[in-house]
């Protein structure tokens, strides 16, 4: 593979990606080859490597080559300026495989360990995108706890929990076991001799620790929210009580008041 020139990009194209592709196509038109996780397209001047959940990585390719692949794929290359996004150097002179400060050096010119290090580009992307939504759920209630604990009152109805706490499920659940981000990925376990290659990418980008990270707030968001859906249970249960103290005393008052309406009959 000869590269136009040593940049190499991801980007988090996310539901654009999902939306607008036919893999059957992109199979076929682009020559794309299939590995598991991703799919493979060699251009004349570099290489792309397509994830399934939706980060697309870009080695050595031209800025025109690259728009007019976007342009195929029905992507508008405008959007790429919008979204999440890493953008690195890489040489193939060295004698061991270095990453540092953003330039990655690599031993030969062999695609699969180029796959292996855009898979921890494209998980470091997509564990952004949830870094993001965590970050912004915390900032967007952070005055709940207080407010409970002052006034004994939140200002969410129990649908709004409901919904946030979807929300925080539906996190878990695509960090977990929709993407993997927690696995190694599978490619590996057919091309092991690869595996080292992936791991010095992701210590690297901090990919664990950053996952513990992410998910010790996933817990402690939803902690938060089972704590306010128990709350407004507990005050719906309690009003479900004095509604039936109520309905009992009436029938109590109606009841007297029959007895009396009786004796004087």
């Amino acid at each position: 593979m000869v590269f136009s020139n040593n940049r190499l990009s991801a980007f988090n194209i996310g539901e654009i990606y999902t939306s607008r592709i036919d893999e059957q196509s992109l199979l076929h038109n682009e020559r794309g080859v299939r590995y598991r996780d991703a799919v493979q397209i060699s251009l004349p001047d570099g290489e792309v490597w397509l994830f399934d959940y939706g980060v697309v990585v870009f080695w050595g390719m031209s800025e025109d080559e690259r728009q007019a692949l976007m342009s195929r794929l029905q992507i508008e290359d405008s959007l790429l300026e919008k979204i999440d996004q890493e953008h690195f150097r890489f040489v193939t002179e060295g004698n061991e495989l270095r990453i540092n400060r953003d330039t990655i050096t690599l031993t030969d010119n062999d695609p699969l360990k180029r796959l292996a290090i855009s898979h921890a580009l494209a998980q470091s992307l997509k564990l952004s995108e949830y870094e993001s939504q965590a970050q912004e759920t915390i900032l967007n209630h952070s005055d709940l706890p207080a407010a409970l604990a002052t006034t004994g009152k939140i200002a969410l109805s129990r649908r709004e929990i409901a919904k946030i706490r979807g929300r925080l499920f539906s996190a878990k659940s695509d960090i977990i076991l929709h993407y993997g981000l927690l696995d190694t990925p599978e490619f590996f376990w057919e091309y092991p001799e690869y595996e080292a290659t992936y791991n010095t990418a992701a210590r690297y980008l901090d990919i664990h620790p950053r996952l513990e990270l992410l998910s010790k707030k996933l817990e402690t968001i939803h902690e938060l929210f089972q704590m306010l859906a128990d709350e407004q249970k507990h005050q719906h249960s309690a009003f479900l009580e004095w509604i039936i103290i109520i309905l009992i005393a009436l029938e109590i008052v109606l009841f007297g008041a029959q007895k009396i309406k009786d004796l004087f009959l």
